[in-house]
């Protein structure tokens, strides 16, 4: 399977806020929540937010919904996430603050600190490896520490109209689960950024109904140098030596969105309605040479779409809500000749032509669903979100006069709990959630070669192809986060 790591934006945001950024997945990796560091309300009822409103969630998601923000506050909000199995894990702490009234906007910093996990095969022996090119077992080797900026901006006008923008900024030092994609490398060093820019409107209809649209344009870029350690026999000696390979692979997606979505109450019941639409198209104009894969360096472009429908209904004390999305989404990707290559029909490909073509057509759905109830100041919280990912790949292999199929199917499941307690104007929250289903996947026939990538599995875009049928050895993803919100006064 092939994995798309859509920009981090997406990621830097819990399953709810997805909608205007969509992530697609070819390999059911592990996702590690890198890029939960905004707050959310909703996130122990499974992230429902289409008919549902989330204060403290929605202004990162369209900017123009600050304009709901009920009063002035600021925020920390820690975060822990660990992969079972020795499989890495994160920390991260963010701080920032919402502001309301005409004129309206937020900021948030985040720190994190990211931990690989262990070695799929073991430690890799080092002898008379240069410490210049390869230093070892270093503070940098086992962690890296990234930063997270976010700013909006926006205003009401007379006619009600709410209108904002926002930039998400990222500087990028490490990305979950990466060293998993490259399990043969000796050492893998990351550097990169992600820009993320929205433009947001929003609008308050009649008898409480509501239409909102969110311009996206994100461009994400990381840069993966790869050190290997090749054992070459030497037949003079009959030993075998070490030799060093460097690679560097970049890894570029550059993505444009539409979102629109409607709210109305159903008359006085407390019950309300609705519904989104979503558009992006992608473009990859770079795409890493993971050792999973069997193509190098193709570029691509993709469209995908989320249909979305929800009902949410507030009774008392008590609230629920459900989301349902189809997602539709295709994919071409293609390798280019790096010489003029000879075909074995006796022709020649010229240098820039095609040599691979791959095309991929996906049928995605997810359901996220519920409750929360508030027993005097507290308010408790349970959900479930499911997703399931179908997608066929066609290969044409023009070279070789060669063609295959290949389709890949399933589901991860991520229930949710969470409880929040106001005590004199301060807020309290906890969030637990597990997610499972996915896994260190490798390819049947090839080995098992590990892959999990936490953050961009709703984040940076990966379009390769597999090279064989894969496999997935289990592991779960323990995710537990606290927020504290005080109000300014």
């Amino acid at each position: 399977m092939i994995r798309f790591f859509a920009p981090l934006l997406a990621l830097a945001l819990p399953a709810a806020a997805l909608a205007q950024v969509i992530g697609l997945k070819t390999v059911p990796v592990a996702a590690g929540d890198q890029y939960l560091i905004a707050p959310s309300q909703n996130l122990g009822m499974g992230g429902v937010n289409i008919a549902l409103d989330d204060p403290l969630l929605d202004p990162f998601v369209n900017p123009a919904r600050g304009a709901r923000v009920p009063a002035s506050h600021v925020f920390a909000l820690p975060t822990f996430y660990s992969v079972s199995g020795n499989a890495g894990n994160g920390k991260t702490v963010s701080a920032g603050s919402l502001f309301a009234g005409r004129a309206f906007g937020g900021v948030m910093l985040a720190l994190q600190q990211i931990s690989s996990g262990d070695p799929f095969f073991g430690p890799v022996p080092l002898r008379d490896v240069p410490t210049q090119i390869f230093p070892g077992n270093t503070l940098s080797d086992r962690s890296a520490t990234n930063k997270y900026a976010f700013l909006s901006m926006g205003y009401v006008t007379a006619g009600g109209l709410a209108v904002a923008g926002s930039a998400f900024l990222s500087d990028l030092n490490g990305i979950d689960g990466v060293e998993h994609l490259y399990a043969m490398a000796a050492d893998i060093d990351e550097s990169g950024h992600d820009v993320d820019l929205r433009l947001g409107a929003l609008k308050t209809l009649g008898n409480g109904a509501s239409l909102e649209g969110v311009l996206v344009h994100r461009r994400y870029a990381v840069t993966h140098n790869v050190t290997y350690l090749d054992f070459v026999f030497d037949s003079t000696t009959f030993q075998w030596n070490q030799q060093i390979r460097l690679e560097r692979n970049d890894d570029k997606t550059n993505t444009t969105g539409l979102h629109v979505r409607y709210v109305r109450p159903l008359g006085t019941s407390g019950w309300r309605v609705g519904g989104m639409v979503t558009g992006n198209r992608k473009a990859h104009p770079k795409i890493p040479n993971y050792e999973l894969v069997n193509i190098p360096r193709d570029p691509g472009h993709s469209t995908a779409f989320d249909l979305g429908v929800g009902l949410a209904r507030t009774a008392g004390a008590t609230t629920f809500g459900v989301d349902v999305i189809y997602e539709p989404a295709w994919s071409d990707t293609w390798a280019d000749a790096a010489a003029p290559t000879a075909t074995v029909r006796g022709d020649t490909i010229p240098v820039g032509g095609r040599t691979v073509e791959n095309s991929f057509s996906f049928s995605n759905a997810a359901v996220n669903m519920g409750v929360g109830h508030t027993v005097g100041q507290a308010t408790f919280q349970l959900g479930l979100s499911v997703r399931a990912y179908d997608y066929d790949l066609e290969q044409s292999d023009l070279v070789a006069n060669t063609f295959r199929q290949q389709s890949e199917q399933w589901m991860e499941w991520t229930p949710s709990w969470g409880a929040r307690v106001d005590l004199r104007g301060v807020s309290l929250s906890y969030v637990g959630r597990v997610t499972t289903g996915t896994g260190r996947p490798g390819v049947a026939w090839g080995g098992a070669v590990p892959a999990r990538a936490a953050g961009f599995a709703e984040a940076n875009d990966i379009v390769v192809a597999p090279s064989g049928p894969l496999t997935l050895q289990d592991v779960s993803v323990v995710t537990h986060q606290i927020s504290v919100a005080v109000p300014i006064r």
